[in-house]
C-alpha cells in the first residue's frame, strides 16, 4: 500500500501525470471516485474531445496571477500535444478558430491515456472515496479501500462544475487543510438565464442562432449566440460569461459584418416603401425582426423614417443591451472559475510552495481557459510539468 505517487483524481490532468511520472520510473496509484476514469473527456466536444486549440497562449486563460500558466503552457504545447495523439494513431480535423477534435470519438483519448498507464505500470483504483489525508514525512490517504501512503501527494480533483459527473469540491477541501488559500468559485463558460418581462419577450425566440459580437467587461468574443427557453447559449454567451458580474448587461451586436446606419440609407434610397421589418428579415432571423420591431423600434416605411429614427435603429442592433438575471450554474457550466490560489504554487512544478511533495493540477487550480480546447492544453501542461518534476525529484 506503498507508493512513490498517489494523484487523486482520473480526468486528465490527473491520468497525464501519471504518465509522466511512472515513465521515470515512480510507483503511481491513481484513484477516483467514479466507477470509470476520465468521464468528462468522454462527454467532451459533443463525444468528439476538443482536446487542443493551435492557437494557444497564456492570453486564452483567466487567472488572479495572468502569467502563472506560461511556464507550464511553454514546457508542453499545443504542439506537444498534437504529437502525443498522432503518435498513438488518433486522427484529428480543425474547426474554426483553431480548435481541434478528434475524427472519431473522444473514447480513443481515454483509450490512449489508459493504454498509457498500463505501460508505465500506474495503478488505477477507481469508486474509491477520500476519508482524510494525514501528513508526516509523506502522506498517508485514508479511503474506504484502506489508507495508501506517499511521497508525493498530486490533488486533480476538477471543479464543481457538472455535479451529475461527480464533481465536488475535495481538492479545495485538502488546499484548505494544508493552508493554501481559495480564490472564490464561480461557474464558468455557462449559459445565461432571463427572468420576468425580459424572459417573457424572449423566449418565443427560442432556438434561433446567429452570429454576433457579445462584449462585458472590456472583453469581446465574436462567436454564435443561440436563444434557448430559459435564455441565452451559444458559444459567445459561453466565452463572455466568464467575465460577467451579476446585474451587469451585456452589450450584443447582432451585426458585426455590417454597417447598419450606411445600408439602412441605402435601402431607403432604393426601397423607401418598404416597411422596416421587411428590410431587416432579409439579413436577420424574421422571429427576432418581429420581436425587435414590436418592442425597440417603429415599423414605419423606411422613407417616413428620419436621420435619428435610422440612427437608433443601427445602435439598438450593434449595441443591444441585456441584462441576464444569472447563469445556469455549475449545473451546466463547463469550467470552474477560481481554485486554488497560484501565489502558493510553484509555475514550473506545480508543487505548494510551503508544503513539499503537495501538488495540485488541471481545473482545481484558479486557471481557467477559454472555449475551444484551451482548458484540456492546461489539464495536459500542469499534468505533465508535476510528473517530470515528481519523477526527476
Amino acid at each position: 500500500m506503498n507508493y512513490d505517487v498517489i494523484i487523486i483524481g482520473a480526468g486528465a490532468a490527473g491520468l497525464m501525470c501519471a504518465v509522466e511520472a511512472g515513465k521515470r520510473g515512480r510507483s503511481v496509484l491513481l484513484l477516483d471516485h467514479a466507477e470509470k476514469a476520465a468521464k468528462k473527456i468522454l462527454i467532451s466536444g459533443g463525444g468528439r474531445c476538443n482536446f487542443t486549440n493551435l492557437y494557444a497562449s497564456a492570453d486564452d486563460f483567466l487567472s488572479q496571477n495572468p502569467h502563472f500558466c506560461k511556464s507550464a503552457l511553454a514546457r508542453f504545447t499545443q504542439y506537444d500535444t498534437l504529437e502525443m495523439f498522432e503518435s498513438y494513431g488518433i486522427a484529428w480535423h480543425e474547426r474554426e478558430h483553431g480548435q481541434l477534435f478528434c475524427d472519431e470519438s473522444a473514447k480513443q483519448v481515454v483509450d490512449m491515456l489508459l493504454e498509457k498507464c498500463v505501460e508505465n505500470h500506474v495503478t488505477i483504483k477507481l469508486q474509491t472515496s477520500i476519508d482524510k489525508i494525514v501528513k508526516h514525512t509523506g502522506f498517508d490517504v485514508h479511503s474506504d479501500q484502506g489508507v495508501f501512503t506517499c511521497q508525493s501527494l498530486v490533488v486533480a480533483t476538477g471543479g464543481l462544475s457538472i455535479p451529475k459527473m461527480g464533481a465536488t469540491g475535495l481538492g479545495y477541501q485538502i488546499a484548505r487543510q494544508f493552508g493554501l488559500n481559495i480564490i472564490e468559485t464561480e461557474a464558468g463558460l455557462v449559459p445565461f438565464r432571463l427572468t420576468g418581462k425580459t424572459h417573457e419577450s424572449l423566449k418565443a425566440l427560442a432556438g434561433i442562432a446567429l452570429p454576433v459580437v457579445a462584449s462585458c467587461n472590456n472583453q469581446s468574443f465574436g462567436e454564435a449566440m443561440l436563444f434557448t427557453h430559459r435564455g441565452i447559449s451559444g458559444p459567445a454567451m459561453l466565452q463572455i460569461s466568464s467575465y460577467w458580474q451579476a446585474g451587469q448587461s451585456i452589450c450584443i451586436n447582432l451585426l458585426p459584418d455590417l454597417d447598419v446606419r450606411a445600408w439602412l440609407d441605402e435601402q431607403k434610397v432604393g426601397r423607401g416603401k418598404q416597411h422596416v421589418r421587411t428590410v431587416l428579415s432579409e439579413i436577420l432571423p424574421k422571429r427576432l425582426v418581429l420581436h425587435w420591431c414590436a418592442q425597440y423600434i417603429p415599423d414605419k416605411p423606411l422613407q417616413s423614417l428620419s436621420d435619428a429614427d435610422l440612427d437608433v435603429i443601427a445602435s439598438e442592433l450593434h449595441a443591444w443591451q441585456l441584462k441576464p438575471a444569472a447563469t445556469e450554474g455549475y449545473r451546466t457550466a463547463e469550467v470552474t472559475l477560481g481554485g486554488v490560489d497560484t501565489a502558493c504554487l510553484s509555475s514550473k512544478t506545480m508543487q505548494a510552495r510551503d508544503v513539499q511533495g503537495l501538488y495540485f493540477i488541471g481545473e482545481v487550480v484558479d486557471v481557467t481557459g477559454h472555449l475551444g480546447g484551451f482548458n484540456f492544453q492546461w489539464a495536459w501542461a500542469s499534468g505533465y510539468v508535476a510528473g517530470v518534476a515528481i519523477g526527476s525529484s
